[in-house]
């Protein structure tokens, strides 16, 4: 089935879900549903067809960002910005390949970034994975959006940590990881990025399935919840931060961003 076939239904999906044209905004999912409902409508959908039916949704003005997250690199694995892959799902995968598509220098938390923004991003090489000058903090720069397929908080929203690192919670520290990065060059040297990690050794477990109870609860998230109609949710990134950081500063974050 053609491209313009699949992309307005599901470009339809998304529009009614929160996303709006000429947004900014970063896509955490799990197509797993959607490309079974499509199926059993007769509808055979390709990752790319859904890929596209977001740039749809976005329009000309719009930007699209995507995890290409990947753990390797903290394991000692060397990192090629050019060819290694994300470890996020089909769609994120497909987004790193994409044509016009600009990719962060992050080794472990970097995205793909495909529209009107991008060169925002270009040549973006922040040091720490959640700081003030990562994607996280570029997107809220643009008030850019956060939307969510089909997965609940505790498995996609990993902007909570980027308002960790930001308010400096006690509950975590920088970690330094060290292996060979090859630059878009082909230039291959070791370097040396930054996490800030929970601190396993008090016991501290991510939770933030809470926080995101009260946002819905406070009307902040738009859409549907996981699992239900098309699944997609979206935040504003500022909306999400200043109600994140109240948490912190009024001593909350045990229970809702975290257990022990």
């Amino acid at each position: 089935m053609s491209e313009g076939q699949t992309s307005i239904p599901l470009k339809d999906r998304w529009l009614r879900s929160g996303i709006e044209p000429g947004d900014t905004i970063l896509i955490h999912s799990n197509i797993k549903r959607t490309l079974i409902e499509l199926r059993r409508s007769g509808v055979a959908v390709t990752v790319e067809e859904i890929l596209q039916s977001f740039l749809d949704a976005l329009g000309t003005q719009g930007t699209l960002l995507l995890p290409l997250f990947s753990f390797d690199f903290a394991s000692g694995i060397p990192f090629d910005i050019r060819t290694s892959p994300s470890r996020m799902g089909a769609l994120t995968e497909a987004g790193r390949l994409h044509k016009d598509a600009v990719r962060t220098g992050h080794p472990i938390y970097s995205f793909a970034v495909i529209g009107h923004h991008s060169e925002a991003f270009a040549n973006l090489d922040n040091e720490s994975g959640y700081a003030e000058d990562s994607p996280f903090g570029v997107l809220r720069t643009l008030n850019g959006k956060i939307g969510v397929l089909d997965l609940e908080d505790q498995n996609s929203m990993t902007f909570y940590h980027h308002v960790e690192e930001v308010m400096q919670v006690d509950y975590r520290y920088y970690k330094t990881f060290t292996a060979d990065y090859t630059d878009w060059k082909g230039v291959t040297t070791p370097r040396s990025y930054k996490l800030y990690v929970r601190d396993i050794e008090r016991g501290v477990k991510t939770n933030v399935n809470p926080a995101g109870e009260l946002m819905w609860e406070q009307g902040l998230y738009k859409g549907f919840r996981p699992k239900c109609d098309t699944g997609m949710r979206v935040i504003r990134s500022r909306e999400m931060f200043s109600f994140t950081a109240n948490l912190i500063e009024e001593g909350k974050a045990l229970g809702t961003l975290y257990s022990l």
